[in-house]
């Protein structure tokens, strides 16, 4: 059996903090002790180890070759029992289960959903982070994550949901009267809504980019309505303010309800789609499971938009990384 033999807790946590900061002064404010209590630490530290890890210079302090040989170890090391006890902490079936997720997606298909949820698993009290912030599931007390991206979660089990494109859509009003909209031309009539959260997205067209793929010209691509919510984009087209260019996962429920219309049929595809993402040491936590399976059977059930049918596609696998999983 192997036995570990390890200098004390206490002292390479104040050697991570320390270097991390590059302060003994930071280290101790942020382990909620005294700067002499941190540098006690670390010289028993360096007396145990037999090697300097610090040189102390006059205002500051600098790692040796040997502190700074070990820091990126001993990061890990830390995030690896952090993640460990977190988990501990949410191996049960009910209580509370945090999801995060765009605003986007928070707004236009999962909070209208949650009450099937909540009718399925009543023993589950779910939690939904809405935010642009990339999780780090290390650190953070969330449990999955239903992100619109690329895909690439380095170290996180990640799952396809859907895929999208991005197409026109209006109020069906806008396709009646003397300027309905039945060619790309008829755009030059109507107001244009922006989606500024498509400039995050590489590739991903916006009007300019639609209106050329589109041979139309004379329809000035820069003037109309802009919105940093998705949210905001939809409502705005369903309230009749123009012509919106959004993705289809967004679109989808109101398409199917009739709230929205695609005036010029199909839309333009993209690679980013929507994935759900989480540890691979929580996939088989009871929640996050009902979660898991709740969320692939509301896919099969979500409207189907063009040809890029929003279905489970493919399980992706992914090794663990160095560093905390974002």
């Amino acid at each position: 059996m192997l036995v570990r033999r390890l200098p004390p807790l206490n002292a390479l946590r104040a050697f991570e903090a320390a270097a991390r900061h590059l302060s003994f002064s930071a280290a101790a404010a942020e382990l909620h002790v005294t700067p002499a209590a941190i540098s006690h630490q670390i010289k028993a530290l360096e007396d145990d180890l037999g090697v300097k890890l610090f040189r102390r210079l006059n205002r500051e302090v600098r790692l040796t070759d040997a502190g700074q040989a070990c820091l990126p170890g001993l990061r890990e090391g830390f995030d690896r029992i952090a993640e460990a006890v977190s988990v501990a902490q949410r191996q049960d079936g009910g209580g509370i289960l945090t999801v995060s997720t765009s605003p986007g997606l928070a707004a236009k298909w999962l909070v209208p959903r949650l009450e099937k949820f909540r009718a399925a698993h009543p023993d589950i009290d779910l939690r939904v982070d809405a935010s642009m912030h990339l999780v780090d599931f290390a650190r953070e007390d969330v449990h999955v994550a239903l992100r619109f991206g690329n895909g690439r979660y380095p170290g996180l089990h990640t799952e396809l949901l859907m895929r999208a494109e991005v197409l026109p859509v209006c109020a069906p009003a806008l396709l009646r009267g003397p300027h309905a909209l039945r060619h790309p031309a008829d755009l030059k009539h109507h107001a244009l809504i922006h989606d500024e959260t498509l400039a995050a997205e590489p590739g991903a067209p916006d009007w300019t980019m639609w209106l050329r793929a589109a041979g139309v010209d004379g329809v000035d691509s820069t003037r109309g309505l802009r919105f940093n919510q998705v949210a905001l984009v939809i409502d705005a087209a369903i309230a009749g303010r123009g012509v919106a260019l959004t993705r289809s996962v967004f679109a989808a429920d109101d398409l199917a309800a009739g709230r929205l219309m695609r005036p010029f049929g199909a839309g333009m595809p993209i690679d980013f789609a929507a994935y759900l993402v989480t540890p691979p040491s929580l996939v088989a936590v009871p929640k996050v499971k009902a979660f898991r399976e709740w969320v692939f059977q509301e896919i099969g059930e979500t409207p189907v938009i063009g040809s890029h049918r929003p279905v489970p596609l493919e399980r992706k696998r992914r090794p663990r990384p160095s560093a905390g999983n974002r």
